[in-house]
């Protein structure tokens, strides 16, 4: 029975999900009594996963878990001694040395680095209006995790956004789920959406994930092979004739230079390079090219030493065999806002931005410019904890112990970022403000609705950048748009004719009724106006004009490679403060093959050593047989500040960029593996 007064408020998870999840919240008497799946939303149904359903009943409504009020470091960078400002008095010395900093050695020199604590769509582009006007130096958000991705598809398709439609999976007759695991990172869509397809889904990982296990086929193949199983996979739809010639003729360029690789990758050779059995290569090759089917690109796909042309070559299949442009057929690495008619562009202000600005650099390169005062002046950190997730760990907070270095860390909770800054600005939750949401599978647009006030003085991410945009002495309108009427624009450009009070209502709204097709009218944002096979644009890029059936070379003797994908208690490092989460996570736990083990004098359960020349972790042993030799897997996310060592995973990524993109090789890492005596 529901208690007197209670009122329910339809919502939406900003969450970095696949997902989209519609939310019900119950509140009484101004106080959140439960935050639970709205039993109306497509994808929900009810239910929130694990993860969420335990942080946003937990940290997330735990007062004294926020950040509420401005902080100023009064000890050593790390100590924890901090006094308390008012807002006016913390974005005075923000602007202050923001425009000290201007004055001397360059606005350039202060680092913006953001990512997608949320993907509410004004929170997470209105800030950088003001770094625009400010001319700040961006770090590349997309290298930590998927740039390399962004610009294979570019090349070939000229667009790494458009995606396929979800729906269109009631007319296909196969989907493969290449380098994903929705199981961890878009629990609905494995549970409603995957489940759904009336053909076999076939899931290639190296890892036997739950999507996996939950699949019709399981192709497990070594790591860095995957281009490799891509030209198998054509080669057998070309010798069968699968290959859909017409649609090669009119749609692409390039297939005269790629054909011959093609015919000349031997099933065989890609079986003993790959590990997967010829037959089963075969099979799969065939379930695709037949068609109609869908390719999910997993982001974890890319995140590899050569993740750029492992990308080319699996995207280049849907071109091969015609699996574009008609019902039930396509790709989808992601869907953008622009599909709902979303301007990121005027959401960003672009109309304001430096008309020269700096070069963004990338994640990899975070540690060297943080360490360099010659480049780095100071540091801007928003939606994003930097010290848990980017690679060089140890090197990365040595530099951020710069007592030279201004930084201003904004979020909801003290995580290992904020601790190392020297002004801490609290953030409010999603559920404090209204704002929209876009989610990146599903085509669809949905609302944030405000449901309780902030914390203390906690504010958005928008209004904190337009009091300091104050504090700044800047002019420009752009930089104090309210919220309102910044969301009567979205939805004007959704074309769904809705108010954010009628979406508020409804939750979420798709505005096609009719089923989307994928490049439905043939035309491609490339130099040629076609799928481009081969691209001069990847040879100015230093890449070949084709992709290539490279394969990485295996593990040195001695060395094991590390995969670090999603934690299925974990988005990203959300919520790897709660303390429920934290209790269900357990120890620090590295996963490997028992043949592994065995040579590594390593038994289950026992503690070992994780080392290479970047690092070193403790962990407590997992001996599986879903690890494949030559592989162990430890999940990312966990708090360094939580850790006995103070540190995750990431301590022994080196920073290894990916051949395209300035993008993350993460899974590319090595580590020997010893027992502790």
């Amino acid at each position: 029975m529901a208690p007197v007064g209670e009122e329910l408020v339809r919502t939406t998870c900003p969450r970095d999900c696949y997902d989209g999840c519609g939310i019900l919240v119950s509140r009484v008497g101004g106080v959140i009594r439960h935050v639970r799946g709205d039993p109306q939303h497509r994808i929900s149904r009810g239910k929130l996963c694990r993860k969420c359903s335990i942080g946003y009943n937990g940290v997330f409504l735990d007062p004294t878990a926020r950040l509420t009020t401005p902080l100023e470091r009064v000890g050593v960078k790390g100590d924890g001694r901090w006094r308390e400002l008012s807002w006016e008095d913390a974005l005075q010395r923000v602007a202050s040395e923001l425009l000290r900093i201007a004055d001397g050695p360059g606005a350039q020199t202060v680092l913006n680095s953001h990512y997608t604590g949320t993907l509410s769509l004004i929170a997470s582009s209105f800030p950088q209006r003001f770094f625009g006007r400010y001319g700040a130096t961006e770090v590349d958000p997309d290298t930590v995790c998927n740039k390399a991705g962004h610009v294979a598809l570019d090349l070939l398709y000229g667009a790494s956004e458009v995606g396929f439609d979800p729906r269109t999976i009631a007319d296909s007759r196969c989907v493969i789920v290449w380098g994903a695991n929705p199981s961890a990172c878009g629990p609905h869509q494995q549970e409603h959406w995957l489940s759904g397809s009336p053909g076999p889904v076939v899931v290639i990982d190296p890892i036997r994930t739950d999507s996996a296990i939950a699949a019709d086929l399981h192709v497990q193949l070594r790591p860095g092979s995957d281009a490799a199983l891509a030209f198998a996979m054509m080669h057998v739809a070309q010798r069968d004739g699968l290959i859909d010639g017409a649609f090669i003729a009119r749609h692409t360029v390039g297939w005269d230079e790629l054909r011959p690789i093609v015919e000349a990758t031997d099933v065989s050779w890609a079986a003993a390079e790959t590990g997967v059995p010829a037959e089963l290569i075969e099979r799969v090759a065939r379930l695709y090219a037949q068609g109609p089917s869908l390719l999910w690109l997993g982001q974890g796909l890319q995140r590899q030493p050569l993740g750029g042309n492992v990308f080319r070559a699996v995207a280049s299949l849907p071109a091969v065999t015609g699996n574009l442009a008609r019902p039930g057929a396509g790709f989808c690495y992601m869907n953008g806002g622009a599909r709902v008619g979303v301007d990121h562009d005027d959401l960003a202000g672009a109309a304001i931005a430096n008309r020269d600005p700096p070069e963004p650099i990338s994640q990899m390169d975070l540690a060297a410019w943080l360490e360099d005062p010659t480049r780095t002046s100071g540091l801007i950190t928003w939606q994003i904890n930097i010290a848990q997730s980017s690679p060089e760990q140890a090197r990365l907070r040595r530099a951020l112990c710069r007592e030279d270095l201004f930084h201003v860390a904004i979020d909801l909770f003290a995580t290992d970022t904020t601790d190392l800054a020297d002004i801490v600005l609290p953030a409010a939750s999603f559920l404090e403000f209204d704002d929209v949401v876009a989610p990146y599978f599903d085509i669809a647009i949905s609302a944030q609705q405000k449901v309780v006030d902030p914390p203390g003085v906690a504010l958005p991410n928008q209004e904190i950048f337009r009091r300091l945009a104050r504090a700044m002495g800047y002019a420009e309108r752009e930089l104090y748009e309210p919220d309102g009427a910044i969301l009567e624009r979205i939805l004007a450009g959704s074309g769904t004719g809705e108010t954010f009070a009628s979406l508020a209502a409804k939750g979420t709204v798709e505005p096609h009724p009719e089923v989307l097709v994928q490049f439905a009218d043939g035309v491609f944002d490339t130099p040629s106006g076609r799928i481009e096979l081969a691209s001069e644009r990847a040879v100015e890029l230093g890449a070949p004009r084709v992709a290539q059936p490279w394969v990485d070379a295996r593990p040195a003797p001695g060395m094991l490679r590390l995969l670090s994908p999603a934690s299925p208690w974990l988005m990203n490092g959300s919520f790897g403060n709660d303390p429920k989460i934290v209790r269900r996570l357990g120890p620090s736990t590295v996963e490997v093959h028992p043949a592994d083990a065995a040579a590594c004098g390593v038994v289950d359960g026992g503690e070992v050593e994780l080392v290479n020349d970047t690092g070193r972790l403790r962990a407590r042993a997992s001996v599986s047989p879903r690890v494949p030799r030559g592989v162990c897997l430890m999940a990312k996310g966990r708090w360094p500040r939580l850790e006995e060592a103070r540190a995750n995973v990431n301590v022994m990524n080196g920073g290894a960029r990916s051949d395209l993109g300035a993008s993350s090789a993460v899974h590319g890492v090595e580590v020997s593996l010893r027992p502790v005596r």
